[in-house]
């Protein structure tokens, strides 16, 4: 079985190779970049398994998994990561990839997920994929209340709506909004509520 480690930083490549390599009837090859795991793919075409590096030079986000998808031709390409979080290991998945391995992984664990992959088997280690997300620091700051108010203004409701979807009082409601803009740093309520969309918490 042969399985190709595609990562830009050499010590953690080589470690991950040197555990591998310890597996009865398991070759490794080793890339640095994308182009290289492309011709390194096509030299040795198909592989049993690709591990991408997601931050790696020439992966451009998810565009290289892609890439590398059609290169093997169908068999399993997994990508690999100590930075990608949830949401990327998510659409790495829907795009087809055979599974998301974080860099912290244990290193038995990492064979036995390498194993998996190479049959078939969809991997994705299950505290990483179930962990809450830490709260984003652009709104960790704010009161339940307030995070509440700002729910309201992205939705585009009025002040009215806002006090009696909350059970508050309007001119209490006109209050938060005031301290969400100045929280925030936002200009007037339409620009704390873009703030709000762009970091992904209403």
């Amino acid at each position: 079985m042969k399985i190709l480690i595609a990562d830009d930083h050499d010590m953690v490549r080589e470690t991950m190779a040197l555990y591998l390599q310890q597996e009865q009837g398991v070759q490794v090859a080793q890339a640095a970049c994308l182009d290289d795991a492309l011709t390194e793919i096509d030299k040795s075409s198909p592989m049993a398994l690709v591990l991408l590096d997601y931050a790696m030079p020439g992966m451009n986000g998810l565009a290289g998994l892609e890439r590398a998808l059609e290169t093997n031709d169908g068999r399993p390409v997994a990508l690999i990561s100590g930075s990608a979080d949830k949401s990327i290991a998510e659409k790495a998945l829907s795009m087809g990839a055979a599974g998301f391995l974080p860099k912290t992984m244990a290193a038995k664990s990492l064979i036995n997920a390498c194993k998996f992959m190479a049959m078939g088997e969809i991997y994705a280690p299950l505290d990483f994929m179930t962990a809450q997300e830490e709260e984003n620091s652009a709104t960790s700051h704010l009161t339940e209340r307030e995070k509440q108010v700002l729910k309201g203004i992205t939705e585009g409701k009025s002040n009215k709506e806002i006090a009696r979807d909350t059970d508050l009082k309007e001119v209490t409601v006109k209050l938060h909004v005031k301290t969400l803009c100045r929280k925030l740093q936002a200009k007037n309520r339409t620009h704390a509520a873009m703030i709000a969309r762009d970091q992904y918490m209403v």
